[in-house]
């Protein structure tokens, strides 16, 4: 059996827009000056702690950033907001259907925000196993990858990684798992290539092809 982990932020869902703004709020609550949305951006798929320390210069300031962060994110209803990707349902219903392949999900959101998500857009079912922030370190520590593989009873071989991001790629590759980079997310494709992807798509009906393409054995570096 094949285990198939997405992350959330940026590959399932597009957040970015809530989560700059989210960002900008928070660190404003806390009278400093907000990080430009394109450091934000780059961050996004950290854990929120691991996200804010990339962000601010006083690492002290960290813990109230984050209550502001989380308690304006949970009032303004943001999570539920996030919209699927174009393709998005559909390549997850279509995994779904198949015999051979269950689903994960990995993520830097923490378990309230990630099942905010999934209820939203009625998707719990369809994922086997899903960790959080709230579960393992932030990525990229393969501990959420592992701990995904663990709970499906797959093995590294038999585990590929799907994210926007090189903290996804980097988390697959020490994990000893597969990972296949997209294109519509934070991070372009040459930097996710370079972070060990061993191959990027740039929209989701060529995913499905790249995932098999995978496992049949064009697996690259």
């Amino acid at each position: 059996m094949k285990l198939i982990i997405f992350d959330c932020d940026g590959t399932i869902v597009d957040s970015a827009a809530a989560i700059v703004a989210t960002m900008e709020r928070a660190f404003e609550i806390n009278n400093l000056t907000p990080p430009s949305p394109d450091a934000v951006r780059n961050a996004i798929g950290l854990s929120l702690e691991t996200c804010l320390a990339s962000l601010v210069d006083d690492r002290g300031a960290v813990p109230a950033l984050a209550q502001a962060y989380r308690e304006e994110f949970a009032a303004s209803g943001k999570a539920q907001a996030h919209d699927l990707f174009p393709g998005a349902l559909a390549l997850i219903m279509e995994l779904v259907a198949r015999t051979d392949m269950v689903l994960g999900i990995a993520t830097g959101k923490s378990r309230r925000g990630l099942d905010a998500v999934l209820d939203h857009h009625d998707l719990d079912a369809h994922f086997v196993t899903t960790k959080t922030a709230d579960d393992a370190p932030s990525k990229p520590h393969p501990g959420m990858a592992l701990a995904c593989m663990d709970e499906a009873g797959a093995s590294p071989a038999d585990t590929l990684v799907i994210g926007d991001t090189t903290y996804d790629i980097e988390m697959a590759r020490n994990a000893g798992a597969g990972a296949i980079g997209v294109c519509w997310g934070s991070h372009d494709a040459t930097t996710l290539l370079t972070s060990g992807a061993h191959s990027v798509v740039y929209d989701f009906p060529r995913l499905l092809p790249a995932i098999d393409g995978y496992f049949s054995g064009a697996k690259g570096a």
